[in-house]
């Protein structure tokens, strides 16, 4: 039986786990025929060269920074991945014409179950921090769960944005939920976080980090010091994981 491969893509990979995930589902689900790999391309540029070069691969994940860039060199998009407009998942199709490659966001469905489970009557407000392709799937959920939401970002560039230090005591209290979408607090930075008044935060706010290493962020940390409720990213990276092999092997 000839190997299917599947991988990652993005820049850098030092941080991902998917690749272990994998190689710890395949040995303990008894799965054979498959491999993961990790292609850690310094541009979107260099995509081509991997779908080439790797003839028997039938599925990659997409990770930081390539979730928008992707795009234009896929064949199709579904439904969610074209609403949103940032892809995570995609589907390599070998036809009589070619490879075809279709985008799906399976990020939406990690996110949505591991956040809803925590929610209150007041969460009905939230901060995203970052306006990357994560962000964009943080958004689609949380909109498509009634919240109202507001991007924080270094440089905002439109009336749905805010720069962190317009941030105080009013803003963290009328939006009660804050979803960290950057990678501030990764490893190895580990001792960095975004730059919130921290000090207003209560029992009544919800910090979830997408962060999945460490286990633990400062920004999580900080908000526990405050009696908040904390989430990190690793029952969604799971969960979107197990979505991303649904479809690969549909």
């Amino acid at each position: 039986m000839s190997n299917k491969k599947l991988g990652l893509i993005g820049y850098p990979l030092t941080h991902s786990f998917s690749a272990k995930y994998f190689a710890e589902k395949f040995d303990k689900e008894g799965i054979s025929g498959f491999s993961y790999e990790n292609f850690e391309i310094p541009q979107i540029e260099d995509f081509p060269d991997v779908i080439k070069n790797n003839p028997e691969l039938v599925g990659l994940n997409v990770t930081i920074p390539y979730k928008e860039k992707i795009i234009p060199y896929l064949d199709e998009l579904d439904e969610d991945a074209k609403e949103i407009g940032a892809v995570n998942t995609i589907k390599v199709i070998q036809t009589e014409h070619g490879v075809k490659l279709k985008g799906y966001n399976t990020d939406i469905h990690g996110f949505r179950e591991t956040l809803k489970p925590l929610l209150k009557m007041h969460h009905y407000k939230a901060l995203i921090l970052g306006t990357g392709g994560a962000a964009k799937a943080v958004e689609y959920v949380l909109k498509k769960i009634g919240l109202d939401v507001l991007y924080v970002s270094r440089n905002p560039q439109s009336e749905n944005e805010r720069s962190y230090h317009e941030l105080n005591d009013v803003a963290v209290k009328n939006f009660p939920v804050i979803i960290n979408s950057t990678p501030l607090g990764m490893h190895p930075k580990v001792e960095e976080c975004p730059a919130l008044p921290y000090e207003y935060l209560t029992e009544d706010n919800l910090l979830y980090d997408l962060i999945y290493n460490p286990a633990e962020t400062l920004f999580m940390k900080k908000g526990t010091e405050k009696g908040a409720i904390t989430k990190n990213g690793l029952g969604m990276l799971k969960l979107q994981a197990e979505k991303a092999w649904e479809i690969w092997n549909e």
